[in-house]
């Protein structure tokens, strides 16, 4: 059974924005469910209205069965929340700042204590535990997400919990996100980050303009790319995008970088003109390699932006 079911919520807001446009998802206790999406997608909306900050405009989202714009209160007592923002350290020491956090939401003073001193001994802050100086970006990161997993609750949303922390502790984050996740909790992960949320996240959304693109877990949304290849391409500074042949498919330019898609059959095809492209100078480096989930992302995105322009057009 869901702990947190969203059932055709559409949040529209003064003048006509529609932030969320008949969205459903569900997330289960134990896993980690993936919120995907592009900036003003609706992902921070949906968490708004989750929180029981803002009211649906019409739709539903049940926390164990209990309506939260009917009874705002059970999303206080069910949910934890790590912002995208900096945790509120002013004043405080990182220990003071977890241990009262604990005890606001009902820890006795012993079991926060030790869950204190147990998450920031495996984020590798002990080196931080007592300073009331200013913290790096990273710290705070890792100091506000040990402020929403010290006392266990039923729902923990971690909004780009991974921004500015360094990839040796961010890999110590995920690891306590999965712990999270492996001791009860259900865990709404929203992230841009794709390439991360593929190695944590039990089941996944892709959100866009407010809709539900696709749903389901990183492995089976693969498999719906057909066993597509991913080829990527590095271009060097003031070289023009080369021109793709047609079995390079769903192209995506990000910088001086160019990903596209090829069949298995096409992948000696798709090397050789790779290998070509390069002996000539249209681009720096090229890796083929298996589709992954920012394929899945890229072309339920992609495939968003054509229908609407399609659309303009008719």
């Amino acid at each position: 059974m869901s702990l947190l079911e969203v059932r055709h919520l559409t949040k529209q807001y003064r003048g006509g924005v529609l932030a969320n446009d008949d969205l459903s998802l569900d997330v289960r206790a134990g896993e980690v469910f993936g919120l995907l999406g592009p900036n003003g997608a609706g992902k921070t909306t949906l968490v708004s209205q989750v929180l029981g900050l803002l009211r649906p405009t019409s739709g539903q989202i049940l926390l164990d069965g209990i309506d939260v714009a009917r009874n705002p209160d059970v999303a206080r007592r069910s949910c934890s929340y790590q912002p995208q923002g900096s945790a509120p350290l002013e004043g405080m020491t990182p220990v003071e700042a977890v241990e009262l956090t604990g005890r606001l939401r009902g820890g006795d003073k012993a079991t926060v204590r030790r869950r204190t001193e147990e998450l920031l001994t495996a984020l590798d802050l002990d080196a931080w535990r007592g300073r009331l100086v200013p913290l790096s970006g990273g710290v705070s990161r890792l100091v506000a997400f040990c402020m929403a997993a010290v006392h266990p609750v039923r729902l923990a949303i971690l909004d780009e919990p991974t921004n500015d922390i360094d990839p040796l502790r961010r890999r110590l984050l995920w690891e306590q996100v999965r712990r999270l996740a492996d001791d009860g909790t259900a865990v709404l992960l929203v992230t841009h980050n794709v390439a991360e949320a593929e190695r944590c996240v039990d089941r996944l959304a892709i959100i866009d303009h407010g809709k539900v693109q696709v749903t389901g877990t990183p492995a089976v949304l693969k498999e719906r790319l057909g066993g597509a290849l991913r080829l990527e391409v590095s271009l060097d500074v003031g070289v023009p995008v080369p021109r793709l042949p047609d079995y390079l498919t769903a192209p995506a330019v990000a910088g001086r970088r160019l990903v596209a898609q090829t069949s298995l059959a096409d992948a000696g095809r798709a090397v050789g003109w790779a290998r070509d492209a390069q002996s000539h100078g249209e681009i720096a480096e090229f890796q083929l390699s298996p589709a992954s989930l920012e394929d899945v992302y890229v072309r339920s995105v992609t495939a968003r932006e054509e229908d609407a322009d399609a659309a303009l057009l008719a």
